[in-house]
């Protein structure tokens, strides 16, 4: 059990060191960043359920006021703004890939490439995508080739994300709680 907290803290605050890795914020307002690396590997290291609440425990820290979030803010404002969607629906990217990673009898590495592209980009953009729908009032097709900008980074995160499970599950294999 101290060892699930350790690894839920451990990866939250990983998500929150790789949101101050300099951004590049584009014109709709939602920056690039590499804290979705950091949802991608929680899911994949951790599993679906733990890979969840580590990333759950990040969005409430950020919600409650600590300053992780892109930009350096927090608080519930964020959620009324362009990156209101993609900070529900971290939590839920995780969870995906950390499923598909669980339940693919492909090696780790396929299998979190795999998970990632699903949980990190599809249901994160799903979810961007409604946010940015509801909150900046865009159309459904506008909000969405809005986000053609982003998946050649979120490719590389996946595709970097499947090299560090991979080593990780060479490595240490016990690490690995997602294959546990």
């Amino acid at each position: 059990m101290e060892r699930k907290l350790a690894y839920l803290a451990l990866f939250a605050a990983l998500i929150a060191i790789l949101t101050i890795v300099p951004a590049v914020t584009l014109p709709i307002g939602v920056p690039i960043t590499a804290q979705s690396l950091g949802i991608m590997l929680a899911g994949a290291v951790l599993g679906a359920r733990l890979g969840f609440l580590a990333v759950a425990l990040y969005v409430a820290l950020g919600l409650l006021g600590l300053p992780i979030f892109s930009g350096g803010t927090g608080g519930f404002g964020v959620l009324a703004g362009p990156t209101g969607g993609f900070i529900i629906g971290f939590p839920f990217a995780a969870f995906v890939t950390g499923l598909v990673v669980e339940k693919m009898s492909a090696p780790v590495g396929v299998a979190t490439f795999v998970g990632a592209v699903l949980g990190g980009i599809v249901v994160l953009y799903a979810l961007g995508i409604a946010g940015l729908m509801v909150n900046a009032g865009m159309e459904a097709k506008a909000a969405t080739v809005a986000m053609l900008p982003f998946v050649p980074g979120d490719l590389v995160k996946a595709v970097l994300a499947a090299f560090l499970a991979q080593g990780l599950a060479k490595a240490r294999p016990q690490g690995l709680l997602s294959r546990a």
